[in-house]
């Protein structure tokens, strides 16, 4: 392994050992404090163009596996580790991290002090970042991050660019997903509660869905600034009321809008797998794994029929809503991410409950 350097927007640099691409990466740097699931992480469309700090320090010790991708591609931009094991001890790997890294183009650095890293993102801020050779000069790499414009559109450069369709034995309910860059384990727990899928581009057409006599509609997770996704929030507005809706993660944030709600940007985001999440009114808390930059602004939502339901234990955002008369539900947690627990979760749980409300319509009919 090279001797690679990490670059903040501050200042602040980090030299350490390489892995994965040696290619020099620009991005958004964040942290997660997840002490497993790199590779769900490093897979997740959430992370397009992000430098991710894992605060975990031991990283890559039960390689990567087929079965665990979260997307059928790799979108994050570079992975800091505190210590990297290229010698996995898993009997389902089939590569290393470090190789899936390299052939996806990823740079990794290690061998660096990333609890110094993950409180200055934690005090400062996300900020931009890069990994690069160690013998760069510094200076001039802090003038071409300070240059550098984080990309905009996230959402359309992660979404998926035709509809496909995953399929489940005895069918209970049609569910369009407008892919905003969702994962595959949100595809396979609809699968799971009866539901055949049909993934549609984020720009679809209200129109262009209804042809597929869909139940209910799902907003999935994806990355950036949810106002960027203009034609997803137009969906949700001709939607509304006429099909069960379920958002998670952006999903969530983007039907906030379209409600006439307003949205964040937070100073270092939501990342990680242990965040307590408390009902309104109510004692129960379910602890989520969450991914997310950006948040809905709770007050902004007083004078709609989208009412708060859940808030984070630690920070008091807004973590859930829900309008029961239009049968419109969100989290900013998918259904596949309530940790310690085999039930479905608030928010699946709802819009399942919405679905069945409704009676089983189009699944046997329409084979699509």
């Amino acid at each position: 392994m090279s001797k690679r350097m990490l670059v903040l927007e501050n200042g602040k640099f980090y030299i350490g050992e390489g892995f994965g691409s040696s290619d020099t990466r620009i991005a958004e740097i964040v942290f997660d404090t997840a002490m497993v699931g790199y590779q769900e992480i490093l897979s997740d469309a959430v992370n397009y163009s992000r430098i991710v700090v894992m605060s975990y320090p031991l990283i890559g010790n039960y390689g990567m596996t087929d079965d665990d991708y979260e997307s059928k591609g790799i979108y994050t931009a570079g992975m800091v580790v505190r210590e990297y094991n290229d010698v996995p001890s898993n009997f389902r790997f089939t590569k290393t991290l470090s190789e899936v890294m390299r052939d996806a183009g990823v740079a990794g650095l290690s061998g660096v002090d990333t609890r110094e890293i993950v409180k200055i993102i934690r005090d400062e801020g996300s900020m931009r970042a890069m990994i690069t050779d160690a013998v760069r000069d510094v200076g001039e790499c802090v003038k071409e991050l300070k240059a550098y414009a984080l990309p905009s559109g996230q959402v359309a450069a992660v979404s998926t660019k035709n509809i496909w369709f995953s399929r489940t034995r005895n069918p209970q309910f049609n569910i369009a997903v407008a892919d905003c860059g969702g994962k595959l384990s949100l595809i396979k727990k609809l699968n799971a509660n009866g539901c055949n899928v049909i993934v549609v581009p984020y720009n679809t057409p209200y129109e262009e869905i209804m042809k597929y006599k869909p139940d209910g509609l799902v907003i999935s997770e994806g990355p950036g600034d949810p106002a960027d996704a203009g034609e997803v929030i137009e969906l949700v507005k001709k939607a509304r009321g006429k099909l069960p809706i379920m958002g998670a993660g952006l999903g969530m944030q983007i039907i906030a809008i379209a409600y006439g709600g307003k949205t964040v940007k937070m100073l270092n985001g939501h990342r990680g797998a242990n965040y307590p999440v408390r009902e309104t009114g109510g004692e129960k808390v379910e602890i989520t794994s969450q991914n997310h930059g950006y948040a809905v602004d709770a007050d902004s939502l007083k004078n709609t029929s989208l009412k708060v339901t859940h808030v984070n234990v630690i920070d008091g955002d807004a973590e859930g809503a829900e309008d029961a008369k239009a049968k419109v539900v969100c989290a900013e947690y998918g259904p596949s991410e309530v940790v310690g627990s085999d039930d479905n979760g608030y928010l699946f749980d709802r819009f399942i409950g919405y679905l069945r409300a409704g009676g089983k319509k189009n699944a046997k009919e329409n084979r699509y």
